[in-house]
Formats: C-alpha cells, sequence, structure tokens
C-alpha cells in the first residue's frame, strides 16, 4: 500500500474512532444525565412535571406548568423510549400524555393552553399556533411508539384546528384568547417588535406536520408541506442577505433587521428533514440549495471559538452562547456534512461544538442539567433557571437522538 493510499485508510479509521466515541458520550448523556434528571420532575400529586427549578437547584413544586414543556417532555419520553429501544421510558410518557389531554387541552373550546397553574388549572387561557404545533410534534411521536389512536385522533384535530381557525390568506396567524379571537403576540415577539407573525411559528408548525405526516402519510398534511416549504421558500428566505427574516406583519413583511442564528442552523436541517420525508423532488431541488446557504452563512457568520453566537441585532453581535443554540448547532453542522461531505469543515465544527457543550454547557452540579446561558467568558448566568417554561428536554435530548440516529 503506497503512502498517499494509507493516509486514506488512517484518516477513515481516525474518523470511525471519532464517531464511535461521540455516539458512546451522547448515549451517556442522555442515559446519564438527560433522563435522569426530566424522571425526577415528575409530579405524582398534580401531574405533568414541574415547571421551575432556580439557577441554585431550588425545585419550586409550585411553579406554573408550561404547556409547552409538559409537550416536549412528552416528545422526549416517547422518542428516547425509541431511540434507546427501551420500553421502562413509557411510563413517563403515557403520564406527560394523561396531563396533556386531560388538563392542557381546553375541552369546551378546543387547542392546549399556554400554561397551567401547579395544580392544573388554567392560568394562561391563551391560545398560541406554536403551542399547538407542539403538541401535534409531541402526540405524533408518542403516536408512533404505543400506537394510540386517541393520541392520533388529537394530533390530527390540531390540525384541522391551526388550519381552520389559526391563518388567513397571508399566513399562520399566532396568538388567541381562549375563545379564538385574536390577540397581540407578546409571547413570540422580541428585539422591541410586536410580531403578527414570526419565523420561529412557522418553522414548528412545519417540523408538527411533518411527523404527523411521516407517522400518518395522510396526503392533505403533504399539502399543507407544501405550502409552508413554499412560504419559506418566497417570503421568509432572505437570498441577498444569506438568512431567514425572523418578524413580520400580517402580511408578511419583514419588521427588523434580525439574523438569528441558532434558528437558521435549526431550520436548515429541519427542513432537509421535511425534504426527505416528503420526497418531492421539485421542492427537494428548490428547499436545499437555501439550506446550504444557511449552513454555509452560519459557518462563517457565527462560528467562533468552539461554539456559536447567539444573534446579529440591527448590526450588533449578541456573544451569548445560548445552550439550545449550541445543540442545534451541532446537529444542523452534522447535517450540512451528510449533505454534502465536500464540506469536512462543518463535521468538524459540530463535534467541537459538541465538546464545548460537554466541557462548559453542562452543569456538573449533581441534580442538575445544563446551563441555560454562558457569557462571552464561558461563565454562566446565575440569573436563569435550569428548568422553566422554555427550559426543556428538547434542543439537548434531540441533540442525543440525532447524533445516534445519523450515520455519519
Amino acid at each position: 500500500m503506497d503512502l498517499a493510499m494509507q493516509e486514506t485508510v488512517n484518516e477513515i479509521l481516525e474518523k470511525e474512532k471519532e464517531k464511535k466515541a461521540i455516539k458512546e458520550e451522547a448515549k451517556n448523556h442522555l442515559t446519564g444525565c438527560l433522563l435522569p434528571f426530566w424522571k425526577g420532575l415528575k409530579d405524582d400529586t398534580y401531574g405533568g412535571f414541574y415547571g421551575y427549578l432556580s439557577y441554585d437547584l431550588e425545585l419550586d413544586k409550585k411553579a406554573v406548568k408550561g404547556c409547552i414543556l409538559n409537550s416536549r417532555i412528552l416528545w422526549f419520553f416517547s422518542k428516547a423510549s425509541k431511540t434507546l429501544k427501551d420500553n421502562s421510558l413509557l411510563s413517563y410518557a403515557a403520564h406527560a400524555f394523561d396531563f396533556l389531554k386531560n388538563k392542557c387541552l381546553d375541552h369546551e373550546n378546543g387547542g392546549m393552553y399556554w400554561s397551567l397553574n401547579y395544580d392544573g388549572t388554567v392560568c394562561d387561557a391563551t391560545k398560541h399556533t406554536y403551542n399547538q404545533a407542539f403538541a401535534i410534534y409531541a402526540l405524533s411521536a408518542y403516536y408512533e411508539v404505543m400506537r394510540d389512536k386517541e393520541a392520533l385522533f388529537l394530533a390530527l384535530s390540531l390540525i384541522d384546528l391551526i388550519e381552520e381557525r389559526m391563518k388567513d390568506e397571508y399566513g399562520y396567524l399566532e396568538a388567541f384568547d381562549a375563545s379564538f379571537h385574536s390577540v397581540s403576540n407578546e409571547k413570540l415577539s422580541e428585539n422591541g417588535v410586536m410580531a403578527e407573525k414570526t419565523m420561529n411559528t412557522l418553522l414548528h408548525v412545519l417540523e408538527a406536520y411533518t411527523e404527523a405526516y411521516r407517522v400518518t402519510k395522510h396526503p392533505k398534511i403533504a399539502e399543507k408541506l407544501r405550502h409552508i416549504l413554499t412560504q419559506i421558500a418566497d417570503k421568509v428566505y432572505n437570498k441577498e442577505l444569506h438568512r431567514q427574516e425572523v418578524f413580520f406583519d400580517r402580511k408578511m413583511n419583514t419588521l427588523i433587521d434580525l439574523h438569528s442564528f441558532g434558528h437558521d442552523i435549526e431550520a436548515a436541517w429541519l427542513i432537509d428533514r421535511t425534504l426527505s420525508i416528503l420526497k418531492d423532488a421539485s421542492y427537494t431541488a428548490k428547499l436545499s440549495e437555501i439550506t446550504k446557504d444557511l449552513t454555509a452563512e452560519i459557518y462563517k457568520s457565527a462560528y467562533k471559538e468552539h461554539s456559536l453566537l447567539n444573534e446579529c441585532d440591527r448590526g450588533i453581535l449578541n456573544k451569548k452562547r445560548i445552550w439550545w443554540v449550541q445543540a442545534e448547532a451541532v446537529t444542523g453542522f452534522l447535517n450540512g456534512y451528510e449533505h454534502d461531505n465536500n464540506h469536512p469543515e462543518y463535521l468538524k465544527a459540530s463535534i467541537d461544538i459538541f465538546h464545548y457543550i460537554m466541557e462548559k454547557m453542562v452543569d456538573k452540579r449533581p441534580g442538575s442539567e445544563w446551563f441555560s446561558e454562558l457569557d462571552e467568558n464561558g461563565l454562566p448566568s446565575i440569573k436563569n433557571p435550569i428548568v422553566e417554561p422554555w427550559k426543556c428536554p428538547y434542543h439537548n435530548g434531540r441533540m442525543c437522538f440525532e447524533l445516534l440516529r445519523r450515520d455519519w
């Protein structure tokens, strides 16, 4: 064997060794940290899972329980059971499902509430499209592992609800009161604007419908996916700036000069996943060029010092390291490499950020999980809790699932 061939063999062997080590570490993190932590938040008295753990690891058993949090926990235990082939996790998924259908669901008006009090009574009756999407996402995952027809019926009913009551001629509306009258969209608006529509909600409706389609192959859901992909390509994606726009008015006009790095790298791989499941050649041809562009731009603009910056708001970089942004970067760059192995730098970035997470983002204190936010010096913010309605096992759990699922 000549020298060049030997070097190629050595590179392949080294890559396989590294892949095996990363997969093993991801599995150990999932089974040794994430799963035990979230099992410990199960509320056997009032149902669901406790909604708040402070930075000092003080559990508030009477904190508000976010319905998004509980949907994501249902999804997490369902997917963990499938990924690990561990049926013992199904009891936790069933516990979350019972809470979702019996407490989070408005049995009079339809739709999922925004949040509940600790005892399961309604705290915030807002009906938000984003929230309905995550319930669909979770119920689809639960149906896949349990074949519970009630879960599937509820997921499909929520899709009908969104399509019939939560959209207009320009796209998906977002915030409503309990009876589905439009209200202002504070819950998904940030950066000093009030947005009637957001890229974030549209992305997660896409994600939810994708999973519902994957487990049902229902042609009507496929048509909705095509509609959303068209809107992403024509209204959300900014070809000149190589990014997605973030906040919009009702007619989908952008409201702010904002580049959300985490959402773009997340969108790149979620759109690719939709394309792989939808299997529509024309949409794959159109949208895959967009996902490649988003990945390339994020690598160039946001991958700094072994991690991903948060965002760029009107030309000002936010250099905080946010927990979910790092998790999505691992998956997003890995996805970018899988779709084009002429970019080994994406694989290196994915592995690099994974090591950054394990070293700095994971809270090594017993009884904790991940820090929510690190400053530019890699120090955690003591103002941010370990668990709150938005801080859940969705992004970091999914990172582990994707590292284990993919054959890179």
